[in-house]
């Protein structure tokens, strides 16, 4: 009975993706935080502490269970105008993200080009809106798949045709997502940011299948704060919540960095966060000058621990940001002030 139940899982969980509901399929990171483009298109070119960015993500999700996942995205973004507008700026960038998953290597890859502005609001705030635009694509190798009308009795027979309706294996589309962040920073000891996304605002249509099914929109929002106790600490409290169709998704938690070097230059990091009814997450990290890597480990709390021994998902953060060669911020206001060592 076990084998049934994973052959079953492995050909159906490829139908269930998209054509029941698309809801909690798209695409994330535990590390949102350092995903800053895919959270919310008002964060591009959003860089408190530099003009230009690049990152990297990896996430290894299940791979203890028949049907893993692997997601990974790169993405940049810098600004523009910084030394043009006395109280605002332009971002733009890009993000491109792969995941692959399932025995039928149901595979997504999306590229975006995201543009922002943001405008200070007098001393102590920012407002910032941002578009994105893109395409995305489904492929599946539907060969690699088994279904419930190919069991015999003792096994699944993969040479016995299926009645699955598939009219084609691949799918392509074009998607939107906008957004928007407020940051206030009243002393240089305190910084906090909000903000509000929607994702697929032109719900595009996604199927193997002669159907109609539409990617629902994806509604996000997220509060952090950062905040600076000492010269050598620094907490950064955060929230997010993600809803689409009838799946939410809600972590909190922080993380601290402590300073090494008096100066800044070496960091370590650490956090927990919890994403509810999921999973626990752990970071640990390390920074060095301009270069910021993390690594972080979802430990499964939901039912799924059974299947999974608790191995939910480990996951890698890459960031490099820093100053344009022979400049720095032309205003010391569109420093937005976030604390720093």
């Amino acid at each position: 009975m076990k084998k049934l139940i994973v052959n079953i899982t492995a050909g159906w969980v490829i139908v269930m993706l998209i054509t029941v509901s698309v809801s909690a399929q798209d695409l994330h990171f535990s590390q949102y935080y350092n995903s800053p483009l895919t959270t919310n298109p008002a964060n591009t070119g959003f860089i408190p502490d530099g003009n230009f960015r690049v990152g990297a993500n990896y996430r290894d999700q299940w791979s203890s269970i028949p049907v893993p996942y692997r997601t990974m995205s790169v993405y940049g973004d810098f600004q523009l105008l910084s030394d043009r507008l006395i109280y605002g700026w332009l971002g733009v960038g890009g993000v491109i993200l792969r995941d692959v998953a399932g025995s039928g290597n149901l595979s997504s890859t999306k590229g975006y080009a995201s543009i922002a502005y943001h405008q200070l609001l007098g001393e102590s705030s920012l407002l910032s809106m941002g578009f994105q635009a893109g395409s995305a694509g489904k492929r599946v190798d539907i060969t690699k798949l088994t279904f419930g009308d190919q069991w015999n009795g003792k096994f699944f027979d993969s040479q016995v045709p299926t009645a699955e309706p598939f009219t084609q294996s691949s799918v392509n589309y074009f998607d939107m997502n906008v957004g928007m962040n407020y940051a206030y920073f009243p002393t240089e000891n305190l910084y906090i940011n909000t903000g509000f996304a929607v994702q697929h605002i032109n719900t595009p249509r996604e199927t193997f299948y002669n159907g109609d099914n539409k990617v629902p929109r994806r509604y996000t929002g997220f509060l952090n704060a950062s905040i600076k106790t000492s010269d050598v600490l620094i907490l950064n409290p955060s929230a997010y919540y993600s809803r689409q169709a009838s799946t939410s998704e809600l972590v909190i938690g922080f993380n601290a960095a402590y300073n090494l070097s008096g100066d800044g230059n070496k960091q370590v990091s650490g956090g927990i966060y919890y994403r509810a009814k999921d999973a626990a997450m752990f970071m640990v990290g390390y920074q060095l000058s301009n270069i910021k890597l993390q690594f972080s480990y979802d430990v499964t709390t939901s039912n799924l621990a059974v299947s999974n021994s608790r191995r939910g998902a480990y996951e890698i953060g890459l960031v490099y940001s820093g100053l344009y060669s022979n400049r720095s911020f032309t205003n010391a206001k569109k420093s937005t002030i976030c604390p720093s060592f």
